[in-house]
């Protein structure tokens, strides 16, 4: 049974850093995508980041490049992303999830192509 776990989320200040990690377990993730969504009251889950493990190819939402960078170890089955200059928007839950047995080069960014979801951590960013 394929387990996701996050850890990391909290209150911090805008401006302020912080470092989110999700470890997998279940089996192995050579082929998958592994990436963030988040969500915040009254608005749809939205894609943040994931990487392809087989190509290592990344990709980031526009609202989040430069500031977020997802790293991970493919032998850990585990993914960080961590966030600099945060603002009150990056505020919400944030979701692991794995997308299984893409082709190399693909990075998905829909929900629906993610069958595994952790529970979420939660974001808290002060102004």
């Amino acid at each position: 049974q394929v387990q996701l776990v996050e850890s990391g989320g909290g209150l911090v200040q805008a401006g302020g850093s912080l470092r989110l990690s999700c470890a997998a377990s279940g089996r192995t993730f050579r082929r998958d995508a592994m990436g963030w969504f988040r969500q915040a009251p009254g608005k749809e889950r939205e894609f943040v980041a994931a990487i392809n493990w087989s190509g290592g190819n990344t990709r980031y939402a526009d609202s989040v490049k430069g500031r977020f960078t997802l790293s991970g170890d493919n032998a850990k089955n585990t993914v960080y992303l961590q966030m600099n200059s945060v603002n009150v928007e990056d505020t919400a839950v944030y979701y692991c999830a794995v997308a299984p047995l893409l082709p190399h080069t693909v990075v998905e960014v829909t929900t629906t192509a993610y069958d595994y979801w952790g529970q979420g951590t939660q974001v808290t960013v002060s102004s």
